[in-house]
């Protein structure tokens, strides 16, 4: 049998990557376009970094390697970090080292631009699951560990069903009283977009602005947003879905400026969020990334959401892992 050749990624590779891929973790599949859009059109995308493993002119695995070459915010490049996003071996290749001559290899590169430590997967912006599933990928996990990857913390994935969903009465309640109050709620206008893309980037997470900004030029109608102001016209808080990839479905971004928490806010936001998604004939509610223990973990779960995946992000220091992928 021919040796298995690890090279980078050339063009007409992607079908053959997003095949390879879906056979691998048939759990996870992914087409072409969806690969196409969040890899190989990715602003930080180098084909350096993407090692891919092919044998009589078929792919069967890969392992993408990336580091920023724009910044997530402002001018810092965080030239110490590099991510793996995934890496993948078909069926009939696994078992015989060839996860780990790829891991090696992306591990290699990213040393080589630079990088001194590596995290599996909590890539951004574009990111497939935010880190290792473990209860699905047993043998990733072992892999990993062995190439001197440690835990870092934990993210959990949630879904609610809609198909039952009617907003209860209390959050109603609370809705007029605050309105009552002054407060409003509703959708933004194109020009509250400017104070809202602010406050996310600047109160929650840099990449939350750039989502919020690209969806909306990407055609994310504003009714799919809910925005708080209070009787001041302060922005307080908002909630949206359908934000990334145009998913329907998928909820959030979410938050509330520190100041107006524990007012009952972020669960007006959600439930309004809800309500909405259910109007336009959504039947579930979900998203990938969150904290268990957190408020906003706690709110979820409390609002009839459930666990459905739960992720590990790992990280390893690039000179251990040379060492280890020496030997």
């Amino acid at each position: 049998m021919a040796e298995v050749q690890i090279r980078s990624f050339a063009v007409g590779d992607g079908p053959g990557l997003a095949a390879a891929w879906t056979e691998s973790a048939p759990g996870d599949p992914i087409t072409y376009d969806r690969f196409r859009d969040l890899v190989l059109l990715d602003r930080n995308f180098d084909a350096e970094g993407l090692r891919v493993a092919e044998q009589h002119g078929r792919i069967v695995g890969a392992a993408y390697a990336v580091r920023r070459r724009i910044a997530a915010y402002g001018s810092d490049l965080e030239p110490q970090a590099g991510w793996i996003p995934f890496f993948f071996v078909s069926p009939a290749y696994q078992g015989n080292g060839l996860g780990r001559s790829l891991l090696t290899s992306a591990m290699g590169w990213l040393a080589e631009q630079g990088c001194e430590e590596v995290y599996f997967s909590s890539y951004t912006p574009n990111y497939f699951l935010p880190g290792l599933d473990v209860k699905r990928y047993p043998r990733a996990r072992a892999l990993l560990e062995g190439l001197g990857f440690g835990v870092q913390y934990a993210a959990v994935a949630m879904d609610r069903s809609l198909v039952d969903y009617e907003m209860p009465a209390d959050v109603r309640a609370r809705i007029s009283e605050l309105r009552t109050a002054g407060y409003r709620f509703g959708a933004p206008s194109g020009d509250d977009l400017v104070e809202l893309v602010d406050m996310a980037g600047s109160v929650f997470n840099p990449d939350w602005a750039r989502a919020i900004r690209e969806a909306v030029v990407a055609g994310l109608p504003l009714a799919r947003m809910v925005v708080a102001h209070d009787p001041s016209g302060s922005l307080l808080g908002w909630a949206m879905h359908g934000t990334y990839e145009g998913v329907p479905e998928r909820f959030g971004p979410f938050g509330v400026v520190p100041e107006a928490r524990g007012t009952g806010l972020g669960k007006v936001l959600l439930h309004l969020t809800l309500e909405q998604m259910r109007a336009i004939g959504a039947h579930s509610a979900w998203f990938l990334w969150t904290s268990e223990k957190s408020a906003a973990g706690q709110l979820y779960l409390k609002t009839g959401f459930t666990i459905t995946r739960t992720f590990t992000i790992l990280r390893a220091r690039l000179a251990r892992a040379n060492e280890e992928g020496n030997r």
